[in-house]
């Protein structure tokens, strides 16, 4: 009995040696099964032709041998049916299923570890694929961008899936909550992109590699020529890390091009859910083009929507928010809300900034001119 394990152990040494897929596990398994399946075929032939059972008889007798249980009710009588029974019980009961049930729990290992290393093929569909890491606390970042897509109210159940090489010994629990699976791989080859399902993706993110580096760029536009060469370009939201090279990506029909935030990963999620809101908070964080401004402006309950109408009215900007009395800052308030205020904060154009009387006098005309309408 010795020498049958000890042949075992080393039959199963060498067949783990060799497999290299789950393809090579699952075909080993089938294989075995069958040859387990035609000896019990066998068997059971041979049952009714040399002790004259009845085919269901022969079967249970096959059955209950080859388990080891052995309840007793039937058993073969003739020298030839005892042999083959010896044979059943060593070659399949000892032997075959024991390959069996080991080919088994390598496969179950297999995926589970392939899971585990990112080399597992999920075949999803409209799912939101990130492509690349962050190269400095990428973990943090993907917590907090993936808990900005789920509190969405869009995405809340919708697949996520990571293409990159960061995550090479498993995803962090963190990230598995929240519903996340990775492949391990580069989206310059073809085959990663393949395994990571982008032609079946809802959205693809491409961010960069190094949000300080300009040279991130050339991959990112690597990877966004591919997605293009798969008619993929409307599907894709991509960093760009100087902003010289955004025609380039335009030139890629890519509709969203971002500038790589790693403190504010809630734009990306603004691209998805509203494309085009992002150019919008873009500008807010440069001085160029439009900015934010905080006008000293006194304001004793006038209606928002009124105060909103005579900054707009006058081409001086657009009112966001107010600053109250007590220092608290009050951010799209309704249009009914009366303002007791000390301070406006406006979205102005950076070529033409007004200054604070020109605020105050656009907000003075305005309700004198009402006053006037109304006697």
């Amino acid at each position: 009995m010795n020498k049958v394990t000890r042949f075992i152990r080393q039959h199963q040494r060498v067949r783990h040696a060799v497999y290299q897929t789950d393809a090579n596990i699952r075909r080993a398994v089938l294989r075995t099964a069958l040859i387990l399946g035609s000896i019990i075929a066998l068997h059971i032939a041979a049952m009714v032709w040399f002790e004259g059972m009845s085919p269901w008889s022969a079967l249970w007798l096959t059955l209950t041998t080859i388990t080891t249980v052995g309840y007793g009710d039937l058993s073969a009588a003739t020298p030839e049916g005892q042999f083959a029974t010896v044979m059943l019980m060593y070659v399949c009961g000892i032997t075959l299923m024991t390959f069996l049930i080991s080919d088994y729990v390598d496969f179950r290992i297999a995926r589970r570890e392939r899971i585990r290393t990112g080399h597992w093929d999920w075949n999803m569909a409209e799912h939101i694929l990130i492509i690349n890491s962050p190269k400095y606390n990428h973990e943090a970042y993907f917590l907090r961008l993936i808990g900005q897509i789920r509190e969405s109210g869009e995405y809340p159940d919708t697949p996520i899936m990571l293409l990159n090489e960061e995550f090479q010994d498993g995803l962090p629990d963190s990230l598995r909550q929240l519903g996340v699976v990775h492949v391990t791989g580069s989206a310059s080859r073809p085959d990663d992109l393949k395994q990571a399902g982008a032609e079946r993706a809802r959205h693809i993110v491409v961010l960069s590699r190094d949000e300080y580096s300009t040279d991130s760029d050339s991959f990112t536009f690597d990877v966004a020529h591919r997605l293009y060469s798969l008619h993929l370009s409307h599907k894709v939201m991509a960093e760009c890390v100087d902003d010289a090279n955004r025609e380039r990506l335009k030139a890629l029909d890519i509709p969203v091009i971002l500038r790589p935030i790693r403190s504010y990963p809630e734009i990306v999620v603004r691209a998805m859910v509203s494309p085009g809101a992002e150019q919008v908070i873009e500008d807010m964080f440069t001085h160029a083009d439009d900015h934010t401004v905080r006008f000293p402006v006194w304001l004793e309950g006038e209606r928002w929507a009124d105060v909103v109408n005579a900054v707009i009215q006058a081409n001086l900007g657009t009112p966001l928010a107010y600053v109250t009395k007590e220092g608290e800052v009050i951010k799209h308030p309704d249009g009914d809300h009366h303002v007791h205020a000390q301070s406006l904060i406006m979205l102005v154009h950076t070529e033409r900034t007004p200054c604070v009387r020109d605020v105050q006098r656009a907000i003075e005309v305005h309700f004198n001119k009402e006053i006037k309408d109304l006697v």
